[in-house]
């Protein structure tokens, strides 16, 4: 019986614990907002962008619409549920958590039709800048994340943002 109060109360403790790390960790982490991001990717739009590592500029632009766009219209395939309501809710959690993504960045979304490899550069991000802006105008009912499942718009809008970010992070300005 003193085992079994002392187990409970190390995991009292520990879950407790964890509580507060994960409050305190949201609290210090600067989430970027959507308007922050279309200011950035409105400045992109003069820049000379190459990649690092990856993609083309162009192709991680229109990648970055077709997710954007998938949210308000559904995505082409889909995760098992299981998956959505087991590892991809907890890798959401993770990275927002963490305030940063990191994935494959050169995985396409499933079933999401093959993007050319070159194209204009700005083209793509405007159309990535009005997809963003349609998202915050939209008024309908959201779709499950291929992965995530049910996620409210503004846990989408963090995820759209995370998301830009971990793949900007491969783009330099030359």
């Amino acid at each position: 019986m003193k085992k079994r109060r002392l187990l409970t109360g190390a995991l009292v403790v520990a879950a407790v614990s964890a509580a507060g790390l994960v409050t305190y960790r949201k609290s210090t982490v600067e989430i970027t907002s959507v308007e922050r991001m279309l200011a950035q990717l409105k400045d992109l739009k003069s820049k000379v962008l190459v990649a690092h590592s990856g993609w083309a500029p162009y192709k991680v632009f229109v990648h970055l619409a077709q997710s954007v766009q998938y949210s308000m219209t559904g995505y082409p395939e889909m995760k098992p549920a299981l998956f959505q309501h087991t590892a991809g809710s907890a890798a959401f959690f993770a990275f927002s958590v963490a305030g940063a993504m990191r994935h494959n960045l050169t995985e396409p979304i499933p079933g999401a039709p093959a993007i050319a490899d070159d194209g204009s550069v700005n083209d793509a991000i405007i159309l990535l800048i009005n997809t963003l802006q349609q998202f915050q105008q939209y008024q309908g009912n959201l779709h499950p994340h291929f992965a995530y499942g049910m996620l409210s718009k503004d846990d989408y809008a963090h995820a759209h943002v995370m998301h830009i970010e971990n793949h900007l992070m491969e783009i330099g300005i030359t």
